[in-house]
């Protein structure tokens, strides 16, 4: 079971609950902001989170893991590029916002794990890098939901920038060609900051836009 979260901190960001409904065991994709919120709806649910997966390291989806992972005893997780993402909040735009977010401990992530459920190991995530919008930048990928979960690599009708600290737009194009458009048609495309999309329904438009040789 998917649930999508829009909370609000200096930017409204989307996260989500990927829970086994079998067990009420699961994950959180991103930890945005409104800590309580998403920790009063975790409880009033009687859900267990065991790791929060961080998409990568910009302040707008890790600003509350810090007192979420507490709040749970969960490990926070992102890719190892992401180093300097979680200890520099220039790196990471929270400086910019006036703000000081350190994300600390983290667990990183090599890039091509399957992240399995401690209660349920027949639910599970494919870490897929897809870097571009940042280094650190994954997807993370349920082949049996038909769902991935995209960062802000790509959204409804647009896809990420390439614009900030070690943004590179060329990968950017790669991970969007290459790992999310290739995924079957009727993946649901979860994003940070737009409503759920599709491959199919993005794959015409970024191939008009941006025609390959």
């Amino acid at each position: 079971m998917i649930q999508t979260l829009l909370v609000k901190g200096y930017f409204s960001t989307y996260c989500y609950l990927f829970i086994d409904e079998k067990t009420k065991h699961g994950f959180l994709i991103d930890a945005p902001s409104e800590a309580d919120k998403l920790a009063e709806l975790v409880r009033e649910k009687g859900y267990t989170i065991e790791k929060i997966l961080l998409t990568h390291g910009h302040f707008d989806h890790t600003a509350a893991a810090n007192e979420l992972s507490r709040t749970w005893q969960a490990p926070v997780l992102i890719h190892a590029a992401g180093k300097r993402y979680v200890k520099d909040t220039v790196w990471n735009l929270s400086a910019a916002c006036g703000l000081h977010v350190v994300v600390d401990p983290v667990t990183y992530l090599r890039g091509d794990e399957t992240i399995t459920l401690a209660a349920n190991p027949a639910v599970a995530l494919q870490v897929l890098p897809t870097p571009g919008h940042t280094p650190d930048s994954v997807t993370y990928y349920s082949a049996a939901d038909h769902a991935a979960f995209v960062g802000d690599t790509i959204f409804a009708g647009s896809f990420g920038s390439s614009g900030y600290y070690g943004g590179d737009l060329p990968a950017l194009m790669h991970s969007i060609f290459e790992r999310i458009l290739v995924l079957p048609d009727d993946t649901v495309l979860y994003s940070g900051h737009s409503e759920p999309t599709t491959v199919y329904a993005e794959k015409s438009r970024i191939s008009q836009a941006f025609p390959r040789k």
